[in-house]
């Protein structure tokens, strides 16, 4: 299953979840916008994020062109992205790049979802899908916006993953060494070879390292 279908398989579940749970507030229905939007807000500030995400539904099902909607929006993508929840942070991102982007915030909603995806890179062996996927982002980004304030963060998210993604390849290959598969080892080091890395340019990451450049 790529990103973007396990994003939506979230946000189904989530909702899902949503109509199960907290049957009063959902009970309630043609509420003025300013409303909802301020539930959202309090269940934000309480760290209640689910709730949030419930009257979300609500400001948007009942007030599809209210201004208070990108608003809205982009709290929840960003109290998501401060929660460690970056696949619903992409959804919020996503949402508001597709129905309120311009082209003076396209840039800056490029840069939080290419950031929200790198963050949700955690396991270097499991997350292969991703970090391709962020890398062709990242460099798609570098094409884009080759003036960006966000430049050199992208550039660096790049040779992160970069790095990460040859340490792998070098690992799985002395890994195929050892186990006494030369052939299979040389398919992974050809794979090194494209790479914009080099062996003595590395440092083995300390767990954690991917997420040190926003802190």
């Amino acid at each position: 299953m790529n990103v973007k279908k396990s994003v939506l398989a979230t946000m189904a579940l989530l909702f899902l979840m949503v109509g199960c749970g907290e049957k009063s507030e959902v009970s309630e229905f043609n509420k003025p916008a300013l409303y909802w939007y301020t539930k959202i807000e309090k269940s934000i500030s309480h760290s209640n994020l689910d709730q949030a995400d419930n009257f979300y539904i609500s400001l948007k099902s009942e007030h599809l062109r209210s201004p208070l909607l990108p608003t809205a929006i982009l709290m929840l993508a960003h109290a998501h992205m401060a929660n460690e929840e970056y696949l619903l942070a992409q959804f919020y991102f996503d949402e508001y790049s597709k129905r309120f982007g311009q082209e003076r915030n396209h840039e800056y909603i490029e840069f939080m979802k290419l950031k929200a995806s790198f963050l949700g890179v955690r396991d270097a062996y499991k997350d292969q899908t991703l970090i391709m996927k962020t890398m062709q982002q990242a460099k798609r980004y570098l094409l884009r916006y080759p003036e960006s304030e966000y430049r050199p963060l992208v550039h660096t998210i790049l040779v992160r993953l970069e790095m990460s993604q040859y340490l792998l390849n070098e690992n799985i290959a002395s890994l195929y060494e050892r186990t006494g598969k030369p052939d299979a080892a040389e398919i992974y080091r050809e794979k090194n070879e494209d790479s914009m890395i080099e062996m003595l340019d590395i440092q083995a990451p300390k767990k954690g390292m991917l997420e040190k450049i926003f802190d």
